[in-house]
């Protein structure tokens, strides 16, 4: 059975890579940069003498590249798909619509998308985009999830999302966090640990559960504001 990691080149997909390899799985690596994930592809294998670690390149920001992906996959057995590539709400929306269609037939899966905490907070102002998404991928997971648990299904549908996590991603996008930041590794053996117990909303620290949790008791206007000096003071805009 495989495993499918997008986003795999790096960080936290680089990480899931690394940890479903040690739990047996077979991989399909996809990422855009092949050489990256030959990188990784020859190092998990050298580590893991039986693994079979198939690599798929493609830009998922593409939607032409999301169904060329899909159609690769249909002829695979696939046990867990993480959808872990940092391109949200049509890509993500594809790839979960298709591979849940393939999990159902066989009434087994798992699907795990990436999104984060800023996903579970009503806007963010001056990253107005990026909550917004993020809000997409957590509440189509949780609408997903329900629908399954509703219908009997044993396919799994969550979110991971994290707080800060400190990944090449955040130098290359110029990013600052104001709390300190989980390693890549922290965070994607929490999440595979809490998908493996059906857990669908997957928050890896204690200090995110409480900030997510806590502000649902506050005044949206509230909470938006607080977020907004947050996001402010992190980029210092005047």
């Amino acid at each position: 059975m495989y495993a499918v990691i997008t986003g795999a080149s790096s960080g936290i997909g680089e990480q899931f890579a690394k940890r479903l390899a040690k739990e047996g799985y077979d991989l399909i690596l996809v990422a855009r940069r092949r050489e990256r994930l030959t990188a990784l592809s020859d190092k998990l294998k050298a580590t893991h003498k039986e693994l079979k670690c198939d690599i798929f390149t493609a830009d998922l920001m593409q939607l032409d590249e999301c169904q060329r992906l899909s159609d690769y996959l249909e002829e695979k057995d696939i046990e867990i798909f993480i959808n872990n590539a940092d391109v949200n709400v049509r890509a993500v929306h594809f790839l979960t619509k298709k591979l849940l269609k393939q999990m159902r037939v066989k009434d087994r899966g798992f699907i795990l998308n990436v999104a984060s905490s800023a996903g579970l907070i009503p806007a963010g102002p001056y990253m107005a985009a990026y909550y917004a998404s993020k809000a997409y991928v957590a509440s189509l997971s949780r609408a997903v999830a329900c629908e399954l648990r509703q219908s009997h299904s044993h396919v799994y549908v969550g979110c991971l999302c994290p707080g800060p996590v400190d990944t090449e991603f955040n130098d290359v996008a110029n990013v600052r966090f104001a709390l300190k930041g989980i390693s890549a590794e922290y965070c994607a053996n929490y999440a595979i640990d809490r998908m493996m117990k059906h857990k669908t909303v997957i928050v890896p620290t204690l200090r995110m559960k409480l900030a997510t949790t806590c502000g649902r008791f506050l005044p949206q206007s509230l909470y938006i504001k607080i977020v907004s000096h947050q996001q402010k003071k992190k980029w210092h805009i005047d």
